[in-house]
């Protein structure tokens, strides 16, 4: 089978680039040929045969008084003219799309509903009803559902992109443009990664037909090796308002008896490194086996997120390892953490409650260990085997029908 993978960024950047590139590593092994498309970078680490991508464009900290650069975030003829090229070189079996807005832009929906070409697309986020994604505002850290309804001018009064009110107008007409047109029922099924993104997208007024849960997956590297627990807890990830730092800091600095660890960076590094706490160790930004081994030797790790995270990579990087999670009870983390089995659960923002569910942990060790066997034995519900065999449940029928929704 040929697959066109889409995204705009070709290179290690987040968790919707490590989700591709794996899955496509992944299909590779499976014998299918897949090439990608997306936007060009010295980065870049895949691409096609042709080496045809859409010239860089770059949405934070570029001027919106550029002429051309307004119209090109709404819609790219370069894209659709490359993107053309491109299937009709490759002629893939199905096109997997994932972030395409802003830079790709959705006019490469056009094309390849017009060539009778099958598309997915996997929701890294909440694009297709909010406009800057995320239903968070960054500047005054608020979660925001106010666009709910098609009102998109409330992202404008909020300044909910970059905290620019042109940026955010522009978002707007995007989000409006293209649910006006209906181009978003080009494609033919989304996939969710968590059960409360899909929810979210019914309850914005999306076709629940359409989108279907499944979870990510998490590639087995490291489940056999063991570890030799250790008396701390870790959080590791972006340090930053909406992952709830600033909360966990103040629990770190009330609980002076118990010793944390943070991985990671992010806009609030120096506030964590200047926290002068003599039970906090900060180790800067790991990867690879040495996060592995953080990770595994924890008795617990934290997420204690103030936002409506999907299906972290966090969680299930932990649970790969037998580490029990404590995690806010937000977004789709509570589908992925069964509360007093594998992992604890408390309300987002709840400085009390964290509290709580840390010293519950450090003063029952027996606890913390049996939930570290429970977790070990859910890693095969998120293996990329049982992914793959979920994805190709859903393609395979469109692949019947032959032609992208009408």
């Amino acid at each position: 089978m040929k697959i066109l993978m889409v995204n705009k960024f070709l290179y290690h950047r987040g968790g919707a680039e490590t989700y591709a590139f794996e899955l496509a590593d992944y299909l590779r092994q499976q014998g299918h040929d897949v090439q990608f498309f997306g936007m060009e970078d010295s980065r870049n680490v895949y691409g096609n045969e042709l080496n045809l991508n859409v010239s860089h464009v770059e949405f934070r900290g570029v001027s919106v008084r550029q002429v051309t650069y307004p119209f090109r975030i709404i819609y790219s003829r370069e894209a659709r003219r490359k993107i053309r090229q491109v299937l009709n070189d490759f002629q893939p079996d199905y096109v997997h799309l994932n972030n395409i807005n802003f830079q790709l832009t959705p006019s490469i929906l056009y094309e390849i509903h017009a060539q009778g070409i099958p598309m997915i697309q996997t929701l890294h986020d909440f694009q297709l009803v909010c406009p800057n994604h995320m239903m968070y505002r960054e500047h005054d850290t608020t979660i925001c559902e106010k666009c709910k309804g098609r009102r998109y001018h409330e992202c404008v009064r909020h300044r909910c992109i970059h905290n620019s009110r042109v940026k955010s107008f522009f978002g707007a007409v995007e989000g409006w443009l293209y649910h006006r047109l209906r181009t978003y029922e080009m494609i033919d099924a989304f996939i969710a990664p968590s059960q409360f993104l899909a929810d979210k997208m019914v309850a914005f007024g999306e076709d629940g037909r359409r989108i279907h849960t499944i979870h990510n997956f998490i590639k087995r590297d490291y489940d056999q090796m063991q570890f030799e627990k250790q008396d701390y807890f870790l959080y590791f990830g972006r340090l930053s308002i909406q992952k709830g730092i600033p909360t966990l800091l103040r629990v770190i600095r009330s609980l002076p008896e118990v010793p944390f660890l943070i991985a990671g960076g992010g806009e609030l590094e120096e506030e964590v490194k200047q926290a002068n706490l003599a039970n906090l160790k900060f180790v800067g930004f790991k990867t690879g086996e040495e996060l592995v081994k953080l990770i595994g030797e924890a008795r617990a790790t934290l997420l204690p997120t103030e936002w409506y995270e999907n299906c972290p990579m966090a969680v299930l990087e932990s649970l790969m390892v037998g580490t029990p999670v404590i995690g806010s009870r937000i977004g789709g983390i509570p589908e992925l953490v069964d509360h007093e089995v594998d992992g604890l659960l408390f309300p987002a923002a709840d400085e009390a409650a964290l509290r709580q569910q840390v010293q519950r942990l450090w003063s029952q060790p027996d606890t913390a260990a049996a939930m570290a066997v429970k977790a070990r034995q859910k890693v095969e519900a998120f293996s990329i085997d049982t992914y793959g065999d979920r994805l190709m449940n859903l393609v395979t029928p469109l692949l019947k029908n032959g032609r992208s929704n009408p």
